[in-house]
């Protein structure tokens, strides 16, 4: 036996999800994901989403709607008389027209434990306020903002350095076996679900411009979180002076270093150590602007820093 899907995604962290549900013999009737976007070095040409792409190697129907709130759509998605629908960062809101169309309901994978971290930027989130854990769970939607039951989770430590880029790399890798166990049990009639706690419930905004840029008059050790939660997208960012001029870094990777600081803005060059509001900091990996990223020892061999800004 198997169960009628829609998957409903867009990243690459989606795919391992669609990918695992169809080997597992679910019939996944049609993949709902994000409309083609400009791509390109002059932006002319549209690019499918990871998902997108995925979907048509598999010889699914591929839909891209801009809205699910369009009546007509609503009524394409209620005609595949779905047993359920997977969402896996899909990046559009489901109205309670789609939430209640398939026969079991829709299913979504959220990287974090909820309550803690519901929305948009979960990963960089977690990583950012220092979290010691986070994981993914597997949960029933209802028209709040992941606030529905939990059916199941798997949590992961989070490494002292480790990046957004590390950790999604982490999640991706428990997301699909969790919810092939999830559809499994729905499938036999034992999916239990749990409902969620309102108590310690936070919210991941997403990441605006201005969180991006780098303020040396902060603590080393926020400015370390905020350096690998943002790493590599969208990436934090600072102004570095050498060969006699400003240029913008992006800031990859970075450890905190023993000692106090001599002064905002003060670098080791020979390390590329940086003094901050309250203690230190050590950049390991970075990327000038129209540059490859590189460890700090490449780029040191070419450039010499005498400020950051």
């Amino acid at each position: 036996m198997s169960l009628r899907l829609a998957f409903m995604g867009t990243p690459e962290f989606s795919v391992p999800v669609l990918e695992a549900l169809h080997k597992a013999g679910h019939e996944i009737v049609a993949v709902y994901s994000q409309p083609p976007r400009p791509a390109g070095r002059r932006g002319l040409e549209l690019t499918p989403t990871p998902v997108a792409s995925a979907a048509e190697k598999l010889g699914i129907e591929v839909l891209t709607p801009k809205s699910l709130k369009d009546r007509q759509e609503q009524e394409r998605f209620s005609s595949f008389k779905l047993d359920a629908a997977i969402v896996v960062a899909y990046g559009l809101l489901l109205p309670k027209a789609i939430l209640e169309a398939p026969r079991f309901g829709c299913f979504n994978g959220h990287a974090s434990l909820l309550p803690r971290w519901r929305g948009a930027a979960p990963i960089q989130r977690a990583i950012m306020a220092g979290d010691k854990k986070t994981g993914m769970m597997i949960m029933k939607m209802d028209e709040g903002l992941d606030t529905g039951p939990v059916a199941l989770s798997k949590s992961i430590d989070i490494a002292p350095d480790m990046t957004a880029g590390e950790l999604y790399d982490e999640l991706e890798k428990i997301a699909a076996p969790l919810m092939v166990e999830a559809m499994e049990k729905l499938e036999q009639g034992d999916l239990a679900l749990t409902p969620q706690k309102s108590e310690g419930a936070t919210y991941a905004k997403k990441i605006t411009k201005d969180e991006t840029r780098i303020d040396w008059s902060k603590p080393a050790k926020e400015l370390q979180k905020r350096i690998c939660g943002l790493s590599p997208f969208p990436g934090s960012w600072c102004e570095m002076e050498f060969s006699g001029k400003k240029e913008r870094v992006k800031l990859l990777k970075a450890k905190l270093v023993d000692g106090s600081s001599l002064g905002v803005g003060h670098v080791d060059p020979e390390t590329l150590t940086i003094h901050c509001g309250e203690g230190r900091l050590q950049i390991t990996r970075l990327q000038k602007s129209g540059g490859k990223a590189m460890d700090a020892g490449t780029f040191l061999h070419g450039f010499h820093v005498t400020q950051v800004y």
